[in-house]
C-alpha cells in the first residue's frame, strides 16, 4: 500500500493574495500531491498550507514550493503579529498512512538537507527529527526572529543542523517530523493585548498550566482586538474544551470574555467530536459507532 505524508508548511506572507495563490498553484500542479487547505491571516501575516502525498511527489512539491516562496517573500519587508525566521518558516510532516514516525523523521531529514543544497536555505530539525533536546521546541529556535537569526547562529548552540549562514532575504526554516497538531485562536473581548499574554503565560505547558499546550498573545489590528494563538500539540492529552474553558475562567479574571474562537488549517474530525461530546453533556456517546462519518470512513 502506498506510504502517505500530510505536510503543513507556513508561510510568512498572509496579505498579498497574489503570492498566495502563485505559491498554492504550485503545489496543485505538482503530480502526486494532493492540495487539502489553504489558511491566511492578515494580522499574522501568514498563511497555513495542507496537502498530502506519496515521499517522492511531496517532496518535489516541497522543494518547489520553496523555491516559490524564497522568489517572492522578502523577509526584509516583512512585518506581521507572529513570530517568524523564514519565508518559508516551518515544514511539518505527519505520517498518515503506512509511515511510521521514524520513517517521517529520516524523510525529514533528507528533504531539509536538499533545502539547503539547493537553495542555500539554512534547516534546523525540529520536533521528532530534532537533534539535540533543546531544539523539540519550535518557539525556542524561531526566538530571536529573522532580524536576531544572524546573530544567534553563530553561537555553536544554534547552528543550524544544515547550512551555516542566513538567506538574506528568505531567512531559515524550521524541517520536523510530528503527531497532528490543532492552531487554535481564542478571540478576546478586549483591545488589550496584555491580558492575551498573561492568560496565554497561564495556560501554555511553559508556563505550569495544560499539557501539550502552546500560546501567545496577540493584536488584531483589523479586528481591533487581542487574540490567544494557540498551538495543541496533543488533543487527545488535552481536548479543545479544556482549553476554551480555562480561558474563560482566566478572561473573567480581566473583567472580558470569550468573542469566539478559529481553527486554523485542518483539525482531526476526533478532537470536534470530543468537545461536541462534552459541550452537548451527550451521555452513553460512542464516537465509533454512533457518528456518521465514522462508518462512511
Amino acid at each position: 500500500m502506498a506510504k502517505i505524508i500530510e505536510c503543513v508548511p507556513n508561510i510568512s506572507e498572509g496579505r498579498n493574495q497574489q503570492v498566495i495563490d502563485e505559491i498554492v498553484g504550485i503545489i496543485k500542479a505538482c503530480p502526486g500531491v494532493t492540495f487539502l487547505d489553504l489558511s491566511s491571516d492578515t494580522s499574522h501575516n501568514r498563511s497555513v498550507l495542507t496537502f498530502i502525498g506519496e515521499p517522492e511527489p511531496m517532496e518535489n512539491a516541497v522543494l518547489a514550493m520553496t523555491e516559490a516562496a524564497i522568489r517572492l517573500i522578502d523577509l526584509r519587508k516583512h512585518r506581521g503579529q507572529h513570530p517568524r525566521m523564514g519565508a518559508v518558516d516551518v515544514i511539518p510532516f505527519i505520517p498518515i498512512k503506512e509511515m511510521d514516525m521514524q520513517e517521517c523523521v529520516d524523510f525529514s531529514k533528507r528533504v531539509g538537507n536538499r533545502l539547503w543544497q539547493k537553495y542555500q536555505l539554512p534547516v534546523f530539525l525540529y520536533e521528532a527529527s530534532a537533534t539535540r533536546p533543546g531544539r523539540q521546541n519550535l518557539a525556542d529556535i524561531r526566538r530571536g526572529e529573522f532580524e536576531g537569526m544572524t546573530e544567534k547562529m553563530t553561537s555553536e548552540e544554534w547552528k543550524p543542523d544544515y547550512g551555516d549562514s542566513l538567506h538574506p532575504s528568505a531567512g531559515a526554516v524550521a524541517v520536523g517530523a510530528r503527531e497532528a497538531l490543532i492552531a487554535f485562536n481564542i478571540n478576546l473581548s478586549t483591545s488589550n493585548v496584555e491580558v492575551a499574554k498573561a492568560i496565554a503565560k497561564t495556560i501554555r505547558t511553559g508556563g505550569g498550566g495544560l499539557s501539550c499546550v502552546k500560546a501567545l498573545g496577540i493584536f488584531l489590528e483589523e479586528r481591533n482586538l487581542a487574540q490567544v494563538s494557540i498551538n495543541m500539540t496533543n488533543y487527545k492529552i488535552t481536548p479543545l474544551y479544556r482549553v476554551v474553558e480555562l480561558v474563560k475562567a482566566e478572561a473573567k479574571r480581566w473583567g472580558v470574555h470569550v468573542l469566539g474562537t478559529e481553527i486554523v488549517g485542518l483539525a482531526p474530525m476526533d478532537a470536534l467530536v470530543d468537545s461536541a461530546e462534552y459541550y452537548l453533556q451527550i451521555e452513553n456517546f460512542n464516537k465509533e459507532t454512533q457518528v456518521l462519518e465514522k462508518h462512511l470512513l
